[in-house]
């Protein structure tokens, strides 16, 4: 507690006696962030334990590198030569996922994306029952602004966009609107809503999401 204030203390005086040393502060913080940015690896760019299973039949077990942008998995078994599959050739895939200390499980399955154009692409599975939640990730750059100095910094964030499967295999993109989701919970609204609340859950955390949308298929019996 005592570091936070003193560092509270400093950054209030270079403000407000107006110090060379608040563009040094700014600099900093600058520099912090873009060593931040390099330095952080993720999940897709990490080899990880895991299995794949081809379209044909065939089970592929060593390290797995996968690309949801690119619907592309890479495979290297005993530090041999690499291979590369396609969302045409996987039907689905498990890998460890030391970030997160879990298994995750992904799924080649057919999408038919704004543009009309419809193919396989990789979803990874968070939920399966009446109500499938599938979710897919992506880099952006977002905008944030600093409690240090009057501004703003740009960063690369990891962000998910989640996808529902009902019982007749369509898939559709879930907004992320509340209301929208409860609505397809028909009768079983009211009692996942309370759910949420006295669980504290949050439809923009990937984990909740899928909290809330288990919740919701034992109601309904799956």
């Amino acid at each position: 507690m005592t570091a936070t204030r003193d560092k509270g203390n400093i950054s209030h005086q270079l403000v407000h006696n107006g110090s060379p040393g608040r563009h040094c502060l700014m600099i900093g913080i600058c520099i912090l962030l873009s060593f931040s940015a390099q330095a952080q690896k993720w999940p897709f760019e990490l080899w990880h334990e895991g299995k794949i299973v081809l379209l044909q039949g065939d089970t592929l077990k060593g390290l797995v590198k996968y690309d949801l942008q690119q619907d592309l998995l890479q495979y290297n078994w005993h530090d041999q030569k690499v291979e590369a599959y396609s969302a045409r050739k996987v039907l689905f895939f498990e890998i460890f996922d030391v970030t997160v200390h879990r298994y995750r499980q992904f799924f080649a399955l057919p999408y038919t994306t704004p543009a009309g154009y419809r193919a396989p692409v990789f979803f990874e599975l968070l939920e399966e029952g009446k109500m499938t939640l599938l979710v897919r990730e992506a880099l952006e750059n977002r905008t944030y602004s600093s409690p240090y100095y009057m501004g703003s910094y740009t960063r690369v964030v990891l962000v998910y966009k989640y996808y529902l499967m009902g019982e007749d295999g369509n898939i559709a993109e879930f907004t992320g609107n509340k209301n929208d989701l409860l609505d397809l919970m028909g009768k079983r609204a009211e009692e996942v809503e309370k759910y949420i609340k006295s669980n504290r859950l949050r439809f923009d955390e990937k984990y909740d999401l899928a909290k809330i949308i288990a919740y919701y298929n034992s109601l309904s019996g799956t």
